[in-house]
């Protein structure tokens, strides 16, 4: 295990480091900051280190996405993005930071990821459009749930026609449901058969 390096009188953001806390139940440093604002904040010494954590939370209020002690959705969304990368204990950790998935650097700071993405769209969120990248400029988009559905990890692409696509959208494509191509392909059936074979219709 590497050497613990003393953070107090350092400063990251608008924190100043204090004083070293003890360390949470994973063994990863916890240090005792106090914002310019004059709150204080304990704050894990990667979070700092990284820059996923600048300020006591001030910083929302300074750049106009915190009304009457409510974040606004865009910051929520980009909070919800770091945390999921950094911080262990999230409850969707092991599907992101756990298996590499990253922020860029660029990102640590709300405002640049706010310039890149602009504002949070009504019934959109943060997407990734190749879901084995990471979250940067070029690899994101606000995107619906139904969108989004398309683009998991668990979705069976076919490709068909040079063309590779999730069965929903061959589905929406040629009419037929996606049980019955789920089906075709379970029962042994090739690709080119599956997608062009019409559905019989039954009779009355």
């Amino acid at each position: 295990m590497s050497a613990l390096i003393d953070l107090v009188g350092q400063k990251f953001g608008k924190l100043l480091v204090v004083r070293k806390m003890d360390s949470d139940r994973r063994g990863r440093s916890r240090w005792l900051c106090r914002c310019r604002c004059e709150k204080e904040k304990i704050v894990r010494g990667d979070s700092l280190k990284s820059g996923n954590t600048k300020s006591c939370g001030c910083i929302v209020t300074t750049h106009g996405h915190s009304k009457k002690g409510k974040w606004s959705s865009t910051y929520i969304s980009w909070a919800s993005m770091t945390q999921r990368c950094s911080n262990g204990d999230h409850r969707h950790y092991h599907d992101y930071g756990g298996r590499g998935i990253t922020v860029c650097k660029r990102w640590g700071n709300f405002p640049n990821f706010l310039s890149d993405m602009g504002e949070r769209p009504k019934g959109k969120s943060i997407d990734r459009i190749n879901n084995n990248g990471n979250y940067c400029k070029s690899n994101c988009r606000w995107a619906t749930s139904s969108e989004q559905s398309r683009n998991r990890r668990s979705n069976h692409l076919i490709s068909h026609r040079n063309r590779i696509r999730c069965i929903m959208e061959w589905s929406e494509e040629t009419g037929i449901p996606e049980y019955v191509i789920r089906q075709r392909i379970r029962h042994g059936w090739s690709i080119p058969k599956t997608l062009t074979t019409p559905i019989r219709k039954r009779k009355k």
